[in-house]
């Protein structure tokens, strides 16, 4: 059973995001997933963050049949509450998004790291540079893609 704290909450994520959700699913009390196109992500991340108190936790990329998937997993620490945004790149040729980082510096290394090995691009990105593989890496061969040269 949901508190009146949680319930709270979520009602103000479903009024504050009401014109971006896509799909809302629970899983648990205190762990739901909702999914977004990918040009809201600025703004949703921006009123969890800013405007709701939620603590960005990471986000997860994950190659699929359909797209690149992005999972952005945000916390509301004093409930419990784990908020988990997703979107879906369709075009896998060329995956790009916005970038969070301006947001907060939290995102800076997972979008890295997602680039890297997924290559996604993510649009006002301050430093997309190698995180994790060496500079000569060949361009164009991404790691964690099932299509991988």
């Amino acid at each position: 059973m949901r508190s009146l704290k949680i319930m709270s909450i979520i009602e103000n994520v479903r009024e504050k995001l009401a014109g971006t959700i896509l799909d809302w699913y629970e899983h648990t009390a205190k762990r739901i997933y909702l999914k977004i196109n990918p040009k809201d992500i600025k703004y949703a991340a921006q009123v969890l963050f800013k405007d709701l108190g939620f603590r960005f936790i990471i986000a997860s990329g994950c190659d699929t049949p359909e797209g690149i998937e992005i999972l952005y997993h945000f916390s509301y620490d004093k409930s419990g509450l784990v908020l988990s945004v997703r979107v879906l790149l369709k075009d896998k040729k060329k995956p790009e998004i916005d970038s969070i980082a301006p947001l907060f510096k939290a995102a800076e290394w997972i979008e890295r790291e997602m680039w890297e090995l997924l290559g996604i691009n993510f649009v006002g990105h301050p430093n997309l540079e190698h995180l994790l593989l060496i500079d000569e890496w060949p361009k164009g061969n991404y790691p964690l893609r099932h299509d991988r040269k």
